[in-house]
């Protein structure tokens, strides 16, 4: 190709958008390629930040990944066989020809600026992204033919798979991350327990997982009816309110009234059929004030938004630890979630998709992220009386296993029939917490007490009926309690009308 070729190729392409140039730095994508072709390390420097569709020039992206190439094979990298390379790739009169190839490395004084001349060019490509998915919306906006809700989810997962582009972060050195790991290790050896994460108020669990760890995304596998939400809801109830640690609930199978009639359930121990009809006795009148003395000002929060895209519950999430300081958030349950606007050739990549997406979230944000999830029906298919779940049973797992820092299974023998264990004790009343897979600690299973009529987890110890109540009623020194009904009628009232008081 002759030189008035190559400069006519050049043209400036105009974006439509009131003549506006497209952001773009060519001289900056000359001098880059010319130090890559110059300076040994160079490619090194820059591999992760710049890829071929960086460059605005699609001659320089024909030279960058040639030199990619080069790189890859670990062959050395020179203007002689980056102009080799382009040949074989049947590229290189395409690109100008080797005059123009020689003509960039005479543009380079210093390699020493290469990093930075790189970033500039990452932003630019990514401003002219942002251009062109903006375009599209437009132009698909226009559309009367498109539904409005389904181009909202695509547009929404497009943008999050662009700001994932630029979520980079750079190495750090060892130092301040040891004093960090030390003041994690004065702070458990200061507390009682020995804890260096969250607690769930479930005693044998926290010895076992030393407390839910900051950036660990944990997952809780249950098959239906085994109690997967009481689980859930009996933890953030502890978590709450007897450690007063903020709490974020995102419910997508249960409203937030549904969600907080079963919070009051699992705090008042009254039966959910009373609850609902509001047929009460007199003395529960009393227990249901008492009770919800505690669970007024809780720090949970809830969000009961249907089919939760995991770019909504990234801005969801952001504002909560932001604006409420919350630290730990739990999503009920993992399967019902999606990564819209995204193209995925089955469910289970799709599912893979969103486990990588929280792993992600909880590193970012650096608190637990506690997902809940279905298990397949291998456990019913299992001949015998073992009726345990098994890694191999979580749905849709492709990546779900891998991403976790812990995998615990809930199993109630008593579902299965199975009363009695194998030394002769009742398995009635008793949940199993198995802990399958625990990336910084040990594996084993923890046993609680589960009351089904109040869908409540409780310490195996722990059985104390809230009908005894009274006792500590009559021991208070806060003063008189407020009139029968005046929290209860309020409170279930307010329920009706979705006003939730937390």
């Amino acid at each position: 190709m002759t030189n008035a070729g190559r400069n006519k190729q050049k043209t400036t392409i105009v974006a439509p958008d009131g003549g506006r140039l497209q952001p773009q730095a060519r001289e900056l994508e000359e001098a880059v390629l010319g130090a890559l072709m110059l300076e040994k390390d160079a490619y090194s420097i820059i591999s992760e930040i710049l890829k071929p569709e960086c460059f605005y020039d699609k001659a320089h992206e024909m030279i960058y990944s040639a030199i990619v190439d080069l790189s890859i094979s670990q062959r050395p990298v020179d203007m002689l066989t980056v102009t080799e390379q382009l040949k074989k790739r049947g590229e290189l009169e395409t690109v100008g020809g080797p005059f123009y190839i020689s003509q960039l490395t005479g543009k380079v004084a210093s390699s020493a600026h290469i990093e930075y001349h790189a970033r500039i060019i990452a932003q630019k490509y990514l401003a002219r992204e942002l251009i062109s998915f903006t375009a599209q919306v437009q132009g698909k906006a226009f559309d009367e033919t498109i539904d409005v809700d389904d181009l909202m989810q695509e547009a929404e997962g497009k943008l999050f798979e662009i700001s994932q582009r630029n979520v980079k972060k750079d190495v750090t050195q060892i130092n301040p991350v040891i004093k960090d790991a030390i003041e994690l290790l004065k702070k458990a050896a200061a507390q009682k327990e020995g804890l260096s994460g969250l607690h769930s108020g479930f005693h044998g669990l926290d010895k076992m997982t030393s407390g839910w760890q900051n950036s660990d995304l944990i997952i809780i596998a249950a098959r239906p009816a085994m109690g997967k939400t009481a689980l859930v809801l009996s933890m953030a109830k502890n978590m709450a309110m007897h450690y007063n640690t903020p709490i974020a609930l995102f419910s997508l199978e249960m409203s937030n009234v549904q969600l907080v009639n079963r919070l009051i359930v699992n705090v008042t121990e009254i039966t959910g059929e009373k609850i609902k009809s509001g047929r009460l006795e007199n003395y529960e009148w009393e227990q249901l004030d008492f009770k919800l003395k505690d669970l007024y000002d809780a720090p949970i929060y809830i969000d009961d938004t249907p089919s939760l895209s995991i770019f909504e519950l990234r801005t969801k999430a952001r504002r909560l630890v932001r604006e409420h300081n919350v630290k730990c958030i739990i999503i009920d349950y993992l399967q019902l979630m999606n990564a819209s606007g995204m193209n995925f050739g089955s469910r289970e990549q799709e599912v893979s998709n969103i486990s990588r997406s929280l792993k992600g979230l909880a590193k970012e944000l650096n608190i637990p992220i506690i997902a809940l999830s279905q298990l397949n029906r291998g456990v019913e298919g299992r001949q015998g009386p073992d009726k345990r779940p098994q890694l191999a049973d979580l749905r849709e797992s492709g990546a779900i296993e891998q991403d976790a820092d812990m995998v615990c299974f809930i199993h109630r023998p008593e579902y299965y029939k199975i009363t009695e264990d194998a030394h002769g004790h009742s398995l009635i009343g008793i949940a199993e917490i198995i802990i399958a897979k625990h990336r910084n600690g040990a594996t084993g299973d923890v046993r609680l007490r589960f009351k089904s009529e109040y869908a409540k987890f409780m310490n195996i110890d722990e059985d104390v009926s809230v009908r005894e109540f009274t006792s500590g009623m009559n021991s208070l020194e806060s003063g008189p309690l407020p009139p029968i009904n005046s929290t209860g009628v309020d409170f279930l009232r307010s329920a009706n009308k979705e006003e939730i008081p937390f």
